[in-house]
């Protein structure tokens, strides 16, 4: 318990930020300074770097998404292999700094998601809502030898919580303003976004995820290329082809849009099975590939402008939008979502002087520090959960 003790009586803490999101392209990490605590943390970004998966454990991971090629034995494997490579990830990124283990404080872990059931599932007299991340923290902690907090979503979960985003803690300690409603968008294979009211309580905060990212315009480049291309480079492919308004406007019809937050949603809704539909779909219409791609990217805009017309802006106004993620660098995409926002100020964390790729990896080196502070880290307004609640679950 010392080591607790020693890490929750420093006003300035270093720590690692680790996050494998659902496109699970590789391990973002990111070492940041962190001074203060609640409502008056502030944050210093010292060094960031993605570690990519090889191609064969990236494959080894997919397999767990689906339970067709799923089993026990795969995912028992996996949770301890990525426990091991989100564990290189910190002590490369450590190196980078040219420190030393010894000088950071602990590690907060996001994990790999492999199984999202944010709605009840009503069996043996039990209503239950779960959620599954591996990367295992104690295979983390000893090979570090560095505190860490990990396994976020379910404490969330386990009140009634969708288990996310989970970032929207993190967004209202950083990036709320006095006089402007500002929406942080995250763009990554799954698009989530905070909403910060102008003058804004911390109860007034929502978040939820308002549909595919990158993660359907990923799936049909790689398909259209059978492999060759992983996704869709600056928009580029999207740039050359033409939205197919009537295919998008059935696209937009999914149910998923129209729910009132708080919500989230996954590859269990706009994975595989959803990719399977929508090319069958396409190759039906004669849609060229191009058209395609154009059209899946215009899907994720879409679905983002809607859902600030619909749950937003009625609500709350909007001034500003920031965006983050991978998607922040598919310039056909932004210029879509600008395109449909045109009285509204649309930036990406760049713009403001911030990194888009080690956004999240930060969020949860301070969800880590806040839980070893003792401090509720969710927003039941965002999640959904019951009451707030202390998530991560700390390996010593």
């Amino acid at each position: 318990m010392n080591r607790l003790i020693n890490i929750y009586q420093k006003d300035v803490r270093l720590a690692i930020g680790l996050m494998s999101g659902t496109s699970a392209d590789g391990i973002d990490a990111a070492l940041v300074k962190i001074k203060g605590r609640g409502f008056d943390t502030k944050v210093e970004l010292l060094e960031f770097e993605n570690f990519p998966y090889s191609d064969t454990v990236r494959k080894k991971i997919f397999g767990l998404f689906t339970p067709s090629t799923s089993t026990v034995e795969k995912i028992c494997y996996m949770n301890f292999l990525l426990g091991e490579l989100f564990a290189d990830a910190a002590l490369k990124i450590i190196k980078k700094a040219k420190l030393t283990p010894d000088k950071v404080d602990l590690i907060g872990s996001h994990g790999q998601t492999i199984y999202h059931i944010p709605n009840p599932i009503e069996n043996d007299e039990y209503s239950i809502r779960s959620t599954l991340q591996i990367g295992e923290p104690a295979v983390i902690a000893e090979r570090t030898g560095i505190v860490t907090v990990a396994d976020f979503r379910v404490r969330d979960v386990a009140a009634g919580g969708q288990g996310a985003p989970l970032v929207a803690y993190t967004d209202f300690l950083l990036y709320r303003e006095e006089n402007k409603t500002v929406a942080l968008q995250n763009i990554g294979g799954i698009s989530n976004v905070t909403v910060l009211p102008k003058s804004c309580q911390i109860n007034k905060v929502i978040a939820f995820d308002t549909g595919p990212g990158n993660m359907v315009i990923d799936e049909v480049v790689k398909r259209i290329t059978n492999g060759k291309l992983q996704y869709d480079n600056k928009g580029l492919i999207a740039a050359e082809g033409k939205v197919d308004e009537a295919f998008l406007n059935e696209l937009l019809q999914d149910d998923y849009f129209t729910k009132e937050p708080p919500k989230t949603t996954g590859r269990e809704h706009f994975g595989v099975h959803y990719v399977n539909k929508l090319m069958s779909e396409a190759n039906k219409r004669g849609i060229r590939e191009e058209d395609l791609v154009a059209t899946v990217t215009a899907l994720t805009a879409k679905s983002i402008v809607l859902s600030y017309e619909k749950f937003v802006i009625p609500r709350y106004g909007l001034d500003k939008v920031i965006i983050s993620g991978g998607g922040s660098y598919n310039t056909t995409l932004i210029k879509m979502i600008k395109d449909d926002l045109n009285n509204i100020e649309v930036l990406t964390l760049e713009d403001i002087g911030f990194n888009s790729d080690a956004k999240e990896a930060v969020a949860f080196a301070i969800l880590a520090s806040e839980t070893i502070n003792g401090n509720f880290n969710n927003i039941p307004t965002a999640t959904g959960a019951k009451h707030p609640v202390m998530m991560g679950k700390i390996s010593l």
